[in-house]
């Protein structure tokens, strides 16, 4: 036996699996939250059940379903990576989770690769409920599913780099607050259930430059209308995610 066989040799694990286990809890944290499982899943899913149903919005030619079916997905990536996201975050800052976690030898871009690794694992449930509803209510999607997965993917970074801004730097209450108000405000004003066209045209041209109409109007061109890809709309997102995800590495606070 060497000297050295019980040896100490302390150090932090590497990043991968230090990204792996936040990972894992923070999913585990996620589905156990019986609120966000109502704004992530159950909401999308009333609201695809009820507009589809119920002849209230103008959604154009064909069925309303085709229409409604990708902005309610685009609304469930919403709700899941900016909101639920928000709240959860803000809500650990303040009772001193994330001041532990800062302890760690955990960094802070690994922090927010966890949390946004946990969201896509979410989505993946999100999408195929919603699917499955979606196909019942008579859904006929188009287009290629790689265009359909890049375009989530840019709009999960998207909302979960605004998202944790929000969160690590807001106080808890006010993150809350202001989380639910933008998805209520976006629900209405991102072309997810009220076409972007039924706005005036300055209004609407501001409203195309947001994430969530750019993420419910790039699966449109998919999903209904075939495009291949809507490079106009991956731009904005891709935008938004830079913006977002550099922004929260630069001001996040961890108490």
């Amino acid at each position: 036996m060497s000297a050295g066989t019980f040896t100490p040799d302390p150090g932090a694990a590497p990043l991968s699996r230090m990204i792996r286990a936040q990972t894992a809890l923070e999913t585990r944290m996620l589905l156990r939250n019986g609120e966000q499982l109502l704004l992530t899943v159950i909401i999308p899913a009333l609201l695809l059940v009820l507009f589809s149903a119920v002849d209230v919005v103008d959604t154009g030619e064909g069925k309303a379903v085709d229409f409604l079916a990708p902005g309610v997905l685009a609304l469930a990536v919403m709700s899941t990576a900016f909101t639920g996201q928000a709240i959860a975050t803000g809500f650990d800052r303040r009772y001193g989770v994330l001041k532990r976690l800062g302890a760690s030898p955990l960094p802070r871009r690994a922090l927010m690769a966890a949390k946004t690794l946990s969201v896509l694992v979410t989505e993946v449930l999100q999408v195929a409920l919603l699917t499955v509803i979606a196909l019942a209510l008579g859904w006929s999607p188009h287009g290629n599913p790689l265009s359909v997965a890049v375009l989530i993917l840019l709009g999960t970074a998207a909302f979960s780099g605004l998202g944790l801004l929000m969160a690590g730097t807001l106080k808890a209450e006010m993150t809350l607050a202001a989380a639910n108000l933008v998805f209520l405000l976006l629900l209405v004003g991102g072309g997810v259930i009220v076409p972007l066209d039924k706005f005036p045209d300055a209004v609407r041209s501001v409203l195309e430059l947001l994430p969530i109409s750019a993420l419910s109007d790039g699966l449109r061109e998919v999903l209904q209308h075939g495009a291949s890809m809507p490079w106009g709309d991956a731009a904005i997102l891709f935008g938004w995610a830079v913006l977002g995800l550099g922004a929260a590495a630069r001001f996040f606070r961890w108490e």
